[in-house]
């Protein structure tokens, strides 16, 4: 298990995140989503940790900050010290009946960080993170919040999830007008079958240095192995019961079936190469795994194991690329002069 920088910090994450959305369900989405409860959980916590995550990441709105509630538990019935463990939740779902119990607002951070730190049952969060883009609060509102828990101790880094490029770049720069903590991380949807994110963000993230958290990295357990064309997947399953994020099906199934021939010679489940594709992405930091079952958990953490080659690499890539869009293809055509010349200078070098 490769131990990764967490963006421009000195921390180091682990390349697998260990996420807690099973955890809590009883009904409704979080219900079809997983229904772990407090044993079977901390199974799953304690089998993440022995194999070498030191990442945890939940959210207070997971079944209801049940979730948050199990994870803090597990840690301290399992004793694991605290400094061997990074633990993520997020803020911004509504929390409660109230008009201001939702958004990204100085009052529900405040709140909210209170109710998480006491479910977890933790003197301070490692990383926080604005879990969508709140159109009803400024940018510098949220900032200045975040800041005042990072100055309080409260919280250590800062990130957000689900947010634009401009958007992450905005507050990039009041946060250094201001002088206050910065976005450290973006964790955002990230898939062999859904790679938007590459028009505009990752090259955000290069350019500032922040740090990538994938969350579904299976597209919903589309990408598990258990569907493809005329395959329906198992009655129970996640994706029959909610099917979620949408995916561009046909664009999926052809990459199932480049998956499943580099599978079948790397000796690898489907959902292993879907996973070990994302980890050869240098603009990815941590992948996120969920697990209803052991065998699950062992299976996604068996992908850290799976190498591809470059002919691996391209055939994946061949299956699943973007179709070019404006300016995209523009700066492709217009640089190219200028990328000829960084290639000579960094050859010469």
């Amino acid at each position: 298990m490769r131990l990764m920088p967490f963006g421009r910090t000195g921390l180091f994450v682990s390349e697998l995140c260990l996420g807690t959305m099973t955890f809590g369900g009883s009904e409704g989405m979080w219900g079809k989503i997983g229904t772990l409860q407090q044993a079977d959980a901390e199974r799953l916590v304690g089998q993440a940790l022995d194999a070498g995550i030191n990442f945890i990441d939940t959210a207070d709105v997971y079944a209801g900050g049940l979730s948050e509630q199990i994870t803090g538990q597990a840690l301290r019935n399992l004793k694991i010290p605290r400094e061997n463990v990074v633990v993520a939740t997020k803020v911004f779902g509504e929390t409660g009946t109230g008009p201001n119990a939702r958004g990204a607002t100085r009052s529900h951070i405040l709140d909210g960080v209170k109710a998480s730190l006491k479910r977890l049952q933790l003197d301070h969060i490692d990383l926080y993170q604005i879990h969508g883009f709140d159109p009803a609060t400024p940018i510098e509102e949220t900032v200045r919040a975040l800041d005042q828990l990072v100055r309080h101790g409260h919280v250590r880094y800062v990130g957000v999830s689900n947010w634009a490029a401009w958007q992450v770049v905005k507050a990039l720069g009041i946060a250094e007008r201001l002088g206050c903590a910065r976005f450290e991380s973006l964790q955002a949807y990230y898939t062999v079958a859904g790679r938007d994110l590459e028009r505009e963000i990752v090259p955000m993230l290069r350019s500032e240095g922040l740090g990538l958290m994938v969350w579904s990295p299976l597209a919903g357990g589309l990408l598990s192995g258990k569907y493809g064309r005329g395959q329906a997947g198992e009655a129970g399953s996640r994706r029959a019961e909610f099917d979620f994020p949408p995916v561009d099906k046909e664009r999926a199934w052809g990459c199932m079936d480049v998956m499943r021939t580099i599978a079948q010679a790397r000796g690898a489940t489907v959902a292993q190469v879907a996973l070990a594709w994302l980890l050869h992405q240098p603009q990815v930091t941590s992948v996120i795994v969920g697990a209803k079952r052991p065998e699950q958990l062992a299976d996604n953490i068996g992908a850290t194991k799976v190498s591809l080659d470059a002919g691996d690499l391209a055939r994946i890539d061949a299956a699943s690329k973007l179709t070019p869009e404006y300016p995209g293809w523009m700066h492709e055509r217009q640089g190219e002069a200028r990328r000829k010349q960084l290639a000579a200078a960094a050859r010469e070098a």
